[in-house]
């Protein structure tokens, strides 16, 4: 898409076991009064975290009259989770829904949220985002995202309103911002650990400590620094989710053990919302850990499958390797899906990960489909015959199910499910077919500190703002309640990220 204006197993344990040798509970950090601190660096705007919240705040930053705002990464590159996250971008009222004649509008996209969050997410903060993510859209087209020619329609969504980047990665949208954060001045700092925060006599965040050379890889491979950098205007903290800390993950949930898969960078393990905590922010919806019902257990990580799942799961099925029959609605909400395919097990209670077919006429338009046959995390296969005979699936009902549901897709009526059939209009199951197996994957952490719609961090003895803190992205919980829509973190993070911005710059 090119540059527009918006605005006028491989083996099951192996695929699981990815998260083995995942770091447990990060060491505490410690904030510190200000009081005698000799401060190393001194900066208007410091930004903890360099993935879509933080890059966007930093180049809102600057657009609003910043002239020094630092980011600092603990990792040795920039883009944190959120590089390697789906690319997938949600938003209301855009030009390509109008040009498809699809219909939406900021209070749809609210009330499919709001479904999803079962009852328990903040309608405030995702009005903010779905009435403002048209802006945080435009700021990677004018950074130089690219985006594919059409729309998809993701779970839970009642209408198509999500983007993708080209290379189905969000890599897509972090590498352009990167280099506009460049462009206008953000000051970029890797290797760069933080430790807590600095505090004036009032209780007010002016600065942050941090240690300089930090290997995440190996602590005793680098020579740190620990450095005092004063923030003048604030410190914006967007360090992401901590679903690679397992220990703090099993204390909400005990059966998301190392064991269980994790899409996630390995640095998001939460020591920024740590420290937050101890300066009495409210922690919210911890319990709330999204797993993804589009991953694969025969690779590690988000991988290829994932989104190759995403794009076919509205004209394809998902079915119950025991039954050879269809077990959800495959584009319901992610908590949904991911809770349907868990109960799918053995005659002995162990875990059988289902199937989704499709034909391979469709699966094909995907870029992911090479690749995910290439690598032997999906299958292809002549005949109903051959695949139901690779999985072990009863033949009969299998062939039942498909004449089923193409009925589905003749009639525009799932009866089964209640499948919105828009996007499988025409799209029949037919051979050959492309198979891939699903098991979800501990994905996104719903819960965090407690902002409002000006980014600012609650204080829970006081109801009100702490002084100088503002906090964006996954970091922040309670926005999406129970279970997060797909598509709907970025545009989450980068609005936020523009919001913090935006408050600390008085604009």
């Amino acid at each position: 898409m090119s540059k527009v204006n918006l605005l006028g197993r491989r083996n099951f344990i192996k695929g699981l076991g990815a998260a083995g040798a995942v770091m447990a509970a990060p060491a505490m950090a410690t904030s510190v009064s200000a009081k005698g601190v000799k401060w190393d660096e001194t900066v208007e705007i410091a930004i903890i975290g360099s993935g879509f919240a933080g890059l966007a705040a930093g180049i809102e930053a600057a657009r609003q009259g910043c002239k020094s705002v630092t980011i600092f990464e603990k990792m040795p590159v920039f883009g944190g989770n959120s590089a390697i996250n789906g690319g997938l971008f949600a938003a209301p009222q855009t030009p390509m829904q109008k040009e498809q004649g699809v219909e939406d509008s900021v209070e749809r996209m609210v009330n499919d949220q709001l479904k999803a969050g079962r009852g328990i997410a903040d309608e405030a903060l995702l009005r903010h985002v779905a009435s403002h993510a048209m802006e945080a859209l435009q700021m990677t087209i004018d950074a130089g995202a690219e985006f594919h020619p059409y729309l998809q329609q993701l779970g839970g969504h009642s209408v198509p309103r999500t983007y993708q980047t080209t290379v189905s990665c969000g890599a897509g949208i972090t590498q352009p911002l990167l280099h506009e954060c460049r462009k206008v001045g953000v000051n970029m700092v890797s290797r760069t650990k933080f430790n807590g925060f600095i505090l004036d006599d009032a209780g007010k965040v002016v600065g942050v400590r941090l240690n300089k050379g930090y290997y995440f890889e190996d602590e005793d491979a680098g020579v740190e620094k620990e450095i005092n950098v004063r923030a003048t205007r604030g410190v914006i903290m967007a360090t992401g989710g901590f679903a690679q800390n397992v220990d703090l993950r099993m204390a909400q949930d005990p059966t998301l053990t190392a064991e269980v898969g994790c899409t996630n960078a390995k640095g998001a393990t939460g020591e920024g919302m740590f420290e937050m905590f101890r300066l009495g922010a409210i922690p919210v919806h911890m319990a709330h850990i999204q797993s993804g019902p589009w991953a694969s257990p025969d690779e590690g990580g988000f991988g290829y499958v994932s989104n190759y799942s995403i794009f076919n799961f509205p004209h394809s099925i998902a079915v119950n390797r025991m039954t050879g029959k269809r077990f959800m609605n495959e584009i319901a909400d992610r908590k949904t899906r991911a809770d349907a395919e868990l109960a799918c097990r053995d005659a002995e209670g162990n875990p059988l990960p289902p199937i989704m077919i499709t034909s391979y006429e469709h699966a094909k338009q995907h870029p992911n489909c090479k690749k995910v046959l290439k690598y032997g995390v999906g299958w292809k296969f002549d005949s109903l015959e051959d695949l139901a005979k690779h999985f072990d699936v009863p033949l009969k009902p299998l062939k039942e199910q498909v004449e089923e549901y193409n009925g589905y897709v003749k009639s525009g009526n799932d009866e089964q499910f209640g499948k919105n059939m828009g996007k499988a209009k025409g799209k029949y199951l037919k051979a050959p077919f492309t198979v891939v197996r699903l098991w979800p994957k501990v994905h996104y952490c719903q819960g965090g500190v407690q902002i409002n719609t000006k980014a600012e961090v609650k204080d829970s003895f006081t109801g009100k703002r702490i002084e100088g803190l503002y906090a964006a992205g996954e970091v922040a919980g309670g926005m999406h309640g129970v279970s997060r829509l797909g598509s709907c973190s970025i545009p989450d993070c980068m609005v936020m990220g523009m919001t913090a911005a935006r408050s600390i710059m008085g604009a």
